[in-house]
């Protein structure tokens, strides 16, 4: 019995394994366990928020890397050639041609501009002719800071840029040097704390923030209410407004979205909880990134993370989604399998029994014909070698009664023949 389910079994087996290593040659790669993250200066931000993020996948078995940089436009750059595969870059710098896509924005980054002392400018224009302490090169700062400059006809032909990181643009400022500082940043930045309490430096208040908003799209306007940064110092002395780009993460498409998905999930455990300008929950944000958004960015925003990924470890959960394909042969095959393999099954057991019918119908026939008695004879020891080999028979015992019937059959036609022996 056992041999007759192996032997129905066996073939179904085969043919749904073939079925799966089919099925496998399209079941996507997975993901990688290392990835890249570019970020800015050692000491900026981004590179703070970078080492959270690597933190986070840590828990999850990724390795993370991260590259600092000059900032946002040669993370770009890292980005496109394959550098990198995540980076830190402040929204409105990367376009559609860059073929780069976005997780969304993070969280608001302010552009402080801050006036030495003697330095009455209240409009961008008013800075012709000043020392413009305008940022690094390839940095955000720098990018956002010539942008607004010469919309507002302040150039290096009628102005002195100095291309300085920060933490330079701060001593140049306090020391005289510079006249106006341009960074783009968190409030809680070195460089800007340091001249948020610098005495006789003033922080310049954005009267016309509103109108660059409509200009560009991935800025905002931020209201810095008086006295924030240092209440005992009351700074800032009024309430100040800022313009702000907002910092997005950037993929390379090639990144996994498995990968993508649980980036965006570290993302919000670190930009969540709110700073001085947002509310917790504000960011990670779909709003101001500058790119459109990964399809896996754009799930994420609308449904959050996937029903596997909220109950299963990272790694159990890719496996399970990467073999959902698997399902497809198991189901298209299982389903006929299922209703062909009984009635395979019962025509294997019944075959051991219906085969001896055919042997007992050739004696019923001869019996009908004129025999001698040695015809008899053989026919006798044709039926007893018949009953001993039905005998050793074994079926199931829901088949016990197709047995039974077999044997009653053999005893009419003894029965038969002992009458034509008689006779």
């Amino acid at each position: 019995m056992l041999a007759d389910k192996l032997k129905t079994l066996l073939p179904a087996l085969l043919l749904l394994l073939a079925g799966f290593i089919l099925a496998y040659q399209f079941v996507d790669p997975a993901p990688p366990s290392h990835i890249t993250i570019a970020t800015g200066q050692p000491d900026g931000a981004y590179a703070r928020f970078a080492s959270q993020l690597k933190e986070q996948l840590a828990y999850q078995g990724i390795t993370a890397d991260i590259q600092y940089s000059a900032g946002s436009l040669d993370n770009i750059a890292r980005l496109q050639q394959g550098k990198a595969d995540i980076a830190y870059v402040q929204s409105g710098l990367a376009d559609k041609s860059s073929g780069l896509e976005s997780l969304g924005s993070m969280y608001d980054e302010p552009l402080w501009i801050f006036l030495a002392n003697g330095v009455h400018a209240t409009l961008l224009r008013d800075m012709k002719g000043l020392r413009l302490a305008t940022g690094q090169s390839g940095s955000g700062s720098y990018a956002l800071a010539s942008m607004l400059l010469n919309e507002n006809g302040v150039s290096t032909d009628n102005s002195h840029w100095l291309p300085l990181p920060p933490d330079e643009a701060a001593t140049a400022l306090i020391s005289g040097k510079a006249d106006v500082a341009f960074m783009v940043g968190a409030a809680t930045s070195a460089a800007i704390a340091r001249l948020a309490s610098a005495r006789d430096i003033r922080l310049m208040n954005m009267i016309r923030a509103d109108a660059y908003t409509l200009r560009h799209r991935t800025l905002s306007t931020l209201l810095l209410p008086r006295g924030t940064l240092n209440p005992a110092e009351d700074l800032p002395a009024t309430d100040t407004r800022l313009l702000a780009p907002a910092a997005t993460l950037l993929v390379n498409p090639s990144l996994h979205p498995a990968l993508q998905d649980l980036v965006l999930q570290a993302a919000a455990t670190i930009h969540g909880a709110g700073n001085l300008f947002s509310p917790a929950g504000a960011f990670p944000s779909a709003y101001r990134s500058g790119l459109p958004l990964s399809h896996s960015a754009e799930r994420y925003y609308r449904a959050g993370p996937t029903f596997l990924q909220r109950y299963l470890p990272f790694w159990a959960a890719t496996m399970v989604d990467r073999l959902k394909v698997m399902l497809l042969p198991f189901i298209a095959l299982l389903i006929p399998l299922i209703k062909v393999m009984p009635p395979l099954y019962r025509w294997q057991v019944r075959s051991r029994i219906y085969r001896w019918y055919g042997k007992i119908a050739d004696i019923d026939h001869a019996l009908s014909a004129g025999l001698s008695i040695e015809q008899l004879h053989s026919l006798v020891a044709e039926l007893e070698h018949l009953e001993d080999e039905v005998r050793k028979i074994r079926v199931p015992l829901s088949y016990a009664d197709e047995l039974y019937d077999l044997r009653l059959h053999l005893a009419l036609v003894q029965q038969q023949i002992d009458k034509a022996r008689s006779k």
